[in-house]
């Protein structure tokens, strides 16, 4: 998304040469390995993990650190691991999307403002948005201290980044769309005044 950007807003006239389908292909393959990989080894380690504490994970889904606080075997070091190169994975991503909205409102800021910065803004800022609260709800939950778990913030914290960030991409993206701006002020202006 922010190449995308990127390239539309910096260098219009080579969108279609630079971001061809080819360039598309290539960068969802290489998104796809690169999470296939950084799966398979987690998987891997996951289940060469032997649990001693039972098997009932506090979460709705199978997450690493509730995992290894199942585990009675040192396989810290081997998770270290694998969370580094996760971490190298997502920095490098993080890098690219920080360099990317840089060299954007670089661009947008030189432009005449009759020229549609609030255009740009508003094609960029919901995914600004949506990056930042993932990245910062992941953050918290991998990095945090043992001292500040407990069951229910990490339960909020994992819906935080596994469930809204992918929810709420549709609704951010469409509220571009004027006949779907139109609907959600109808629909909020017909549940006020039915409350009232």
């Amino acid at each position: 998304m922010a190449y995308d950007r990127y390239i539309a807003i910096c260098k219009p006239l080579h969108y279609g040469s630079l971001l061809g389908s080819r360039a598309c292909a290539q960068m969802a393959a290489a998104a796809w390995a690169s999470d296939f990989l950084n799966a398979v080894l987690h998987t891997a380690n996951t289940f060469s993990v032997p649990l001693c504490q039972g098997n009932s994970v506090d979460q709705f889904f199978c997450e690493i650190p509730q995992i290894l606080k199942l585990s009675c075997s040192d396989a810290y070091l081997r998770e270290i691991g694998a969370l580094v190169l996760s971490i190298s994975l997502a920095f490098g991503c993080f890098v690219f999307i920080v360099v990317s909205y840089v060299q954007i409102f670089r661009a947008v800021l030189r432009m005449p403002p009759e020229q549609g910065r609030h255009k740009v803004f508003s094609t960029c800022l919901p995914h600004l948005a949506v990056v930042f609260l993932m990245v910062s709800t992941v953050l918290f939950a991998y990095l945090k201290t043992p001292s500040i778990t407990s069951t229910s913030l990490d339960l909020v914290v994992a819906v935080l980044y596994s469930v809204v960030p992918p929810a709420v991409n549709p609704l951010l993206y469409s509220m571009r769309n004027k006949e779907l701006k139109y609907g959600v002020k109808k629909l909020f202006l017909c549940l006020l005044l039915k409350h009232q």
